[in-house]
Protein backbone atom coordinates (compact mmCIF):
# COMPACT_ATOMS: atom_id res chain seq x y z
CA UNK A 1 0.00 0.00 0.00
CA UNK A 2 1.42 3.13 -1.26
CA UNK A 3 1.81 5.37 1.72
CA UNK A 4 -0.53 8.79 1.88
CA UNK A 5 1.74 11.63 0.33
CA UNK A 6 3.25 15.11 2.96
CA UNK A 7 1.23 18.15 2.77
CA UNK A 8 2.24 19.75 -0.20
CA UNK A 9 4.98 17.12 -1.35
CA UNK A 10 8.25 18.47 -3.26
CA UNK A 11 8.56 16.63 -6.19
CA UNK A 12 11.10 16.61 -8.73
CA UNK A 13 10.37 16.33 -12.37
CA UNK A 14 12.36 14.58 -14.39
CA UNK A 15 12.10 15.99 -17.91
CA UNK A 16 13.42 13.21 -19.69
CA UNK A 17 15.99 13.70 -23.24
CA UNK A 18 13.15 13.46 -25.64
CA UNK A 19 10.95 15.68 -23.91
CA UNK A 20 13.75 18.34 -23.26
CA UNK A 21 15.05 18.37 -27.33
CA UNK A 22 11.41 17.63 -29.10
CA UNK A 23 8.68 18.57 -27.10
CA UNK A 24 9.13 20.84 -23.85
CA UNK A 25 5.27 21.37 -23.89
CA UNK A 26 4.81 17.59 -22.47
CA UNK A 27 6.98 19.05 -19.49
CA UNK A 28 5.11 21.98 -18.83
CA UNK A 29 2.44 19.84 -19.20
CA UNK A 30 3.22 17.61 -16.16
CA UNK A 31 4.30 20.50 -14.26
CA UNK A 32 0.21 22.04 -14.73
CA UNK A 33 -0.99 18.75 -13.85
CA UNK A 34 1.45 18.20 -10.91
CA UNK A 35 0.65 21.90 -9.59
CA UNK A 36 -2.85 21.09 -10.19
CA UNK A 37 -2.68 18.36 -7.70
CA UNK A 38 -1.21 20.32 -4.89
CA UNK A 39 2.62 19.13 -5.72
CA UNK A 40 5.56 21.84 -5.23
CA UNK A 41 7.25 21.15 -8.38
CA UNK A 42 11.07 21.83 -8.84
CA UNK A 43 13.23 20.80 -11.80
CA UNK A 44 16.59 20.19 -11.25
CA UNK A 45 19.01 21.71 -13.41
CA UNK A 46 21.99 19.16 -12.62
CA UNK A 47 19.32 16.46 -14.15
CA UNK A 48 20.84 14.22 -16.97
CA UNK A 49 19.70 11.53 -19.38
CA UNK A 50 18.45 8.46 -18.02
CA UNK A 51 21.04 5.95 -18.72
CA UNK A 52 18.61 3.72 -20.88
CA UNK A 53 20.42 4.14 -23.87
CA UNK A 54 23.78 3.51 -22.84
CA UNK A 55 22.61 1.03 -20.52
CA UNK A 56 20.27 -0.88 -23.67
CA UNK A 57 23.85 -1.02 -25.21
CA UNK A 58 25.79 -3.04 -23.12
CA UNK A 59 27.99 0.07 -21.56
CA UNK A 60 27.42 -0.22 -17.67
CA UNK A 61 30.53 2.25 -16.93
CA UNK A 62 29.08 5.09 -18.60
CA UNK A 63 25.31 4.09 -17.16
CA UNK A 64 27.10 3.91 -13.84
CA UNK A 65 28.45 6.75 -14.22
CA UNK A 66 25.29 8.60 -14.99
CA UNK A 67 23.17 7.23 -12.25
CA UNK A 68 25.37 8.81 -10.26
CA UNK A 69 24.53 12.01 -10.89
CA UNK A 70 21.15 11.09 -10.99
CA UNK A 71 21.38 10.06 -7.25
CA UNK A 72 23.12 13.54 -6.66
CA UNK A 73 20.57 15.67 -8.44
CA UNK A 74 17.17 13.89 -7.15
CA UNK A 75 18.19 13.56 -3.48
CA UNK A 76 15.90 15.14 -1.16
CA UNK A 77 12.93 15.02 -2.67
CA UNK A 78 9.63 12.74 -1.50
CA UNK A 79 8.80 12.33 -4.80
CA UNK A 80 10.55 12.36 -8.64
CA UNK A 81 7.95 12.18 -11.45
CA UNK A 82 8.92 11.08 -14.89
CA UNK A 83 6.21 11.77 -18.08
CA UNK A 84 8.10 8.64 -19.62
CA UNK A 85 7.18 5.09 -18.12
CA UNK A 86 10.70 3.82 -20.24
CA UNK A 87 12.67 6.23 -18.07
CA UNK A 88 10.89 5.59 -14.87
CA UNK A 89 11.51 2.12 -15.28
CA UNK A 90 15.15 2.69 -15.84
CA UNK A 91 15.38 4.60 -12.58
CA UNK A 92 13.22 2.13 -10.43
CA UNK A 93 14.28 -1.06 -11.57
CA UNK A 94 17.39 -0.73 -13.27
CA UNK A 95 19.45 1.83 -11.60
CA UNK A 96 19.92 0.01 -8.24
CA UNK A 97 21.96 -3.33 -10.17
CA UNK A 98 24.28 -1.32 -11.42
CA UNK A 99 25.80 -0.91 -7.74
CA UNK A 100 25.41 -3.89 -6.60
CA UNK A 101 28.88 -4.39 -5.60
CA UNK A 102 28.54 -1.53 -3.91
CA UNK A 103 26.03 -1.88 -1.22
CA UNK A 104 26.14 2.04 0.45
CA UNK A 105 25.04 3.33 -3.19
CA UNK A 106 22.92 0.63 -3.64
CA UNK A 107 20.72 1.97 -0.90
CA UNK A 108 20.70 5.31 -2.03
CA UNK A 109 19.84 4.04 -5.66
CA UNK A 110 17.04 1.97 -4.44
CA UNK A 111 15.52 4.70 -2.49
CA UNK A 112 15.10 7.02 -5.36
CA UNK A 113 13.72 4.06 -7.03
CA UNK A 114 11.05 3.84 -4.59
CA UNK A 115 10.21 7.22 -4.96
CA UNK A 116 10.44 7.71 -8.58
CA UNK A 117 6.45 7.54 -10.09
CA UNK A 118 5.35 7.64 -13.92
CA UNK A 119 3.27 10.99 -14.17
CA UNK A 120 -0.38 9.37 -14.65
CA UNK A 121 0.62 6.56 -12.00
CA UNK A 122 1.97 9.47 -9.38
CA UNK A 123 -1.49 11.51 -10.06
CA UNK A 124 -3.63 8.73 -9.73
CA UNK A 125 -2.55 6.29 -7.34
CA UNK A 126 -0.13 8.30 -4.97
CA UNK A 127 -1.94 12.14 -5.29
CA UNK A 128 -5.58 10.87 -5.45
CA UNK A 129 -6.65 12.56 -8.47
CA UNK A 130 -9.49 11.06 -10.01
CA UNK A 131 -10.63 14.00 -12.75
CA UNK A 132 -8.80 16.79 -14.07
CA UNK A 133 -10.58 20.48 -15.26
CA UNK A 134 -9.44 20.27 -18.89
CA UNK A 135 -11.56 19.25 -21.54
CA UNK A 136 -10.94 17.72 -25.02
CA UNK A 137 -13.42 18.08 -27.91
CA UNK A 138 -12.79 14.77 -29.86
CA UNK A 139 -12.08 11.01 -29.74
CA UNK A 140 -8.91 9.32 -28.83
CA UNK A 141 -6.92 6.06 -28.95
CA UNK A 142 -4.51 5.25 -25.96
CA UNK A 143 -1.07 3.15 -26.66
CA UNK A 144 0.19 1.36 -24.02
CA UNK A 145 3.62 1.60 -23.79
CA UNK A 146 5.56 -1.29 -22.71
CA UNK A 147 7.81 -0.21 -19.87
CA UNK A 148 5.05 1.86 -18.63
CA UNK A 149 2.28 -1.08 -19.11
CA UNK A 150 5.29 -3.83 -18.25
CA UNK A 151 7.35 -2.85 -15.86
CA UNK A 152 5.38 -0.02 -13.61
CA UNK A 153 1.87 -1.10 -13.83
CA UNK A 154 0.37 1.85 -16.07
CA UNK A 155 -2.74 0.59 -17.48
CA UNK A 156 -5.91 1.71 -16.36
CA UNK A 157 -5.00 4.96 -14.77
CA UNK A 158 -4.72 7.21 -17.86
CA UNK A 159 -8.00 5.43 -19.31
CA UNK A 160 -9.88 6.59 -16.01
CA UNK A 161 -8.89 10.26 -16.40
CA UNK A 162 -9.13 10.34 -19.74
CA UNK A 163 -12.77 8.76 -19.71
CA UNK A 164 -13.75 11.53 -17.41
CA UNK A 165 -12.94 14.45 -19.43
CA UNK A 166 -15.63 16.54 -21.18
CA UNK A 167 -15.63 15.67 -24.85
CA UNK A 168 -13.61 12.93 -25.42
CA UNK A 169 -14.55 9.91 -26.27
CA UNK A 170 -11.86 7.00 -25.92
CA UNK A 171 -11.92 4.38 -28.77
CA UNK A 172 -10.22 0.77 -28.11
CA UNK A 173 -7.68 -0.60 -30.76
CA UNK A 174 -7.73 -4.19 -30.77
CA UNK A 175 -4.14 -4.66 -29.28
CA UNK A 176 -3.10 -1.47 -27.60
CA UNK A 177 -0.68 -3.71 -25.39
CA UNK A 178 1.47 -4.84 -28.33
CA UNK A 179 4.53 -2.94 -28.96
CA UNK A 180 5.46 0.59 -31.62
CA UNK A 181 8.50 -1.37 -32.75
CA UNK A 182 10.23 1.55 -31.44
CA UNK A 183 12.20 -0.11 -28.15
CA UNK A 184 14.68 2.47 -27.70
CA UNK A 185 17.88 1.30 -29.79
CA UNK A 186 15.82 -1.43 -31.08
CA UNK A 187 14.66 0.24 -33.82
CA UNK A 188 18.16 1.21 -34.58
CA UNK A 189 19.26 -2.56 -34.47
CA UNK A 190 16.62 -4.02 -36.25
CA UNK A 191 15.03 -1.64 -38.61
CA UNK A 192 13.31 -3.80 -40.96
CA UNK A 193 11.55 -5.56 -37.41
CA UNK A 194 10.88 -2.57 -36.30
CA UNK A 195 8.97 -0.92 -39.16
CA UNK A 196 6.87 -4.36 -39.63
CA UNK A 197 5.76 -3.83 -36.18
CA UNK A 198 4.73 0.20 -35.89
CA UNK A 199 2.90 -0.69 -39.45
CA UNK A 200 0.83 -3.30 -37.75
CA UNK A 201 0.24 -0.53 -34.99
CA UNK A 202 -0.57 2.25 -36.88
CA UNK A 203 -3.07 -0.01 -38.92
CA UNK A 204 -4.90 -0.65 -35.48
CA UNK A 205 -4.70 3.31 -34.34
CA UNK A 206 -6.35 4.11 -38.24
CA UNK A 207 -9.27 1.29 -37.97
CA UNK A 208 -10.37 2.54 -34.60
CA UNK A 209 -11.32 5.93 -36.22
CA UNK A 210 -10.12 7.90 -33.39
CA UNK A 211 -8.71 11.23 -34.62
CA UNK A 212 -6.01 11.38 -31.77
CA UNK A 213 -3.25 8.98 -30.59
CA UNK A 214 -2.17 9.40 -27.26
CA UNK A 215 0.73 7.50 -25.19
CA UNK A 216 2.70 7.86 -21.92
CA UNK A 217 6.19 7.79 -24.18
CA UNK A 218 7.46 10.41 -26.22
CA UNK A 219 9.38 7.69 -27.80
CA UNK A 220 6.67 5.75 -29.33
CA UNK A 221 4.66 8.57 -29.97
CA UNK A 222 7.80 9.85 -32.13
CA UNK A 223 7.96 6.36 -33.88
CA UNK A 224 4.14 6.45 -34.13
CA UNK A 225 3.95 9.84 -35.85
CA UNK A 226 6.66 9.05 -38.50
CA UNK A 227 4.72 6.21 -39.79
CA UNK A 228 1.53 8.01 -39.85
CA UNK A 229 3.16 10.88 -41.29
CA UNK A 230 4.69 8.71 -44.09
CA UNK A 231 1.09 7.31 -44.39
CA UNK A 232 -0.74 10.20 -45.16
CA UNK A 233 -2.82 9.70 -41.93
CA UNK A 234 -4.68 12.55 -40.42
CA UNK A 235 -4.77 10.94 -36.72
CA UNK A 236 -3.20 13.36 -34.86
CA UNK A 237 -0.61 12.78 -32.33
CA UNK A 238 -0.20 13.47 -28.19
CA UNK A 239 1.61 13.13 -25.15
CA UNK A 240 -1.27 12.05 -22.98
CA UNK A 241 0.10 14.70 -20.24
CA UNK A 242 -0.76 17.70 -22.79
CA UNK A 243 -4.63 16.41 -23.27
CA UNK A 244 -5.10 16.21 -19.42
CA UNK A 245 -3.68 19.26 -18.73
CA UNK A 246 -5.46 21.02 -21.92
CA UNK A 247 -2.72 22.11 -23.31
CA UNK A 248 -3.57 20.94 -27.08
CA UNK A 249 -4.07 24.03 -28.74
CA UNK A 250 -0.72 25.99 -27.27
CA UNK A 251 1.10 23.49 -29.68
CA UNK A 252 1.03 22.02 -32.84
CA UNK A 253 0.64 17.77 -32.80
CA UNK A 254 3.89 15.72 -32.61
CA UNK A 255 4.89 15.04 -35.75
CA UNK A 256 3.26 18.10 -37.42
CA UNK A 257 5.21 20.96 -39.62
CA UNK A 258 6.82 23.09 -37.21
CA UNK A 259 4.81 26.75 -37.67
Amino acid sequence: MTPSPPVRPRVALFVTCLVDLHRPSVGFAAIRLLEQAGCQVEVPRAQTCCGQPAYNSGDRATTRDIAAGLLDAFGGYDYVVVPSGSCGGMIRDHLPHLFDDDPNTKVRAEALGARTFELVSFLTDVMGVTSVPAAFAGSVTYHDSCSGLRELGVKQQPRDLLRGMAGLELKEMTDPEICCGFGGTFCVKYPDISVRMVDAKIRDVMATGADTLLAGDLGCLLNMAGRLSREGSAVRVRHVAEVLAGMTGEVAAIGAPKI
